[in-house]
């Protein structure tokens, strides 16, 4: 294991400690590990102990991926996944990079409040001296403007050291004090309106239509396995690109619904005809906000959109007082979410310089030739 001091103090006086070691030896306690969670200055259910624990044992059986721990007299305070990459979007660019895999939609680090910039210094200096043959620090997910995102901006500012924007998506987020019917009359038009409410009839023809919630451990048990064969028999599934085409992913999928329905940080919702689920949904509900994780749906029942009725009803979290916002963790224009919610979230990778003088010029280079393409950010309704 990896220790770090630093000049930082905190109110108490006692200096933070950086440890960094593979997960398999991390010393990570599971209440601690949720604690933090609960506290972070910005949510993130991929780095929350269920969703990163089953993904590590489904994704990196040879322990190769990093914890990067911030403790502060004694008590976590951060936590990031690490890995060394030998290739950059398929160019051969050795760097050092936040580990997420392709389930995975938000890189951001856990962090408590107050404590972003000891962080990021601890995390850069670290990466300074262990950096190898890295080129860079690689960033990728982060929320644009987040509080973790502006103390990394601003203390690379401080610091002269490169820290470029490599990659911009804006993507469909929910953040609304209307009603549920409000914000449904609002979002879509009058012909869209009528025209689901004639799908939903139709589709009512077939049985009756119901909506179930899960949330219980025992209830998303049933939940994950139920939405694995649906989306098996799905064109993922013909592709070979269903979760339940591969093991490791379909064991990934049900540990990490299971776990966070243990600590009541998740919702299967579930449009049911003749008690038989056509379409599902699992969201990850990480106070203030939340995550749309998973979706699918029967694809016998198309014509009828079963996908936008269930959309419809998951409006709901818009009553929930607990929850502000619900990232969709769709791609950019998605053709259904995208005319549906109507507010945006900017999310993006970066690029950070790191090492000495020479290993810092070429860093610099690097990321000012890729960030110039994304020196104008869009146009967008971003929550900061």
């Amino acid at each position: 294991m990896v220790l770090i001091d630093t000049e930082f103090d905190d109110a108490s006086g006692s200096a933070p400690r950086l440890f960094v070691a593979p997960w398999r030896d991390a010393e990570l306690a599971d209440a601690e590990w949720d604690t933090l969670a609960a506290s972070a200055a910005e949510p993130n259910p991929f780095f929350e102990r269920p969703f990163l624990r089953a993904s590590l044992e489904a994704f990196d059986s040879q322990g190769k991926v990093k914890l990067a721990l911030l403790r502060i007299d004694g008590k976590l305070a951060g936590l990031l996944p690490l890995h060394n990459a030998r290739a950059y979007y398929g160019r051969p660019i050795p760097h050092v990079a936040s580990w997420l895999h392709d389930n995975a939609f938000c890189g951001v680090p856990l962090i408590a409040r107050g404590f972003e910039t000891i962080f990021w210094s601890m995390l850069l200096r670290w990466v300074d001296q262990n950096s190898g043959l890295a080129a860079f620090l690689h960033l990728p997910g982060i929320p644009e403007s987040c509080a973790p995102d502006a103390a990394l901006t601003v203390l690379t500012q401080e610091d002269n050291r490169a820290n470029g924007v490599v990659e911009r998506d804006v993507r469909a987020l929910l953040a609304s004090q209307l009603s549920p019917e409000n914000y449904f009359e609002q979002s879509l038009s009058t012909k869209k309106r009528k025209e689901l409410r004639r799908q939903a009839r139709r589709l009512a023809e077939h049985g009756e239509l119901s909506v179930d919630r899960a949330e219980t451990p025992e209830a998303i048990g049933a939940f994950a396995d139920t939405f694995l064969a649906l989306e098996a028999q799905s064109w993922k599934g013909r592709a070979g690109s269903s979760l339940a085409n591969d093991p490791a992913c379909a064991r990934f999928f049900r540990e990490s619904l299971l776990g966070a329905a243990q600590t009541g940080r998740v919702e299967g919702l579930s449009l049911r005809l003749d008690g038989e689920p056509i379409a599902m949904l699992a969201t990850f509900l990480t106070s203030p906000g939340a995550f749309s994780f998973k979706t699918t749906f029967d694809e016998r029942f198309a014509r009828y959109s079963p996908g936008v009725l269930l959309q419809k009803e998951n409006l709901d979290l818009l009553q929930r007082g607990e929850i502000a916002w619900c990232d969709s963790c769709a791609a950019p224009d998605h053709p259904m979410i995208d005319h549906f919610w109507r507010e945006q979230r900017s999310v993006v990778s970066r690029n950070i310089a790191i090492g000495g003088g020479l290993r810092r010029a070429l860093g610099n280079r690097l990321i000012a030739f890729e960030s110039a393409r994304h020196a104008v950010p869009k146009t967008t309704e971003s929550r900061s």
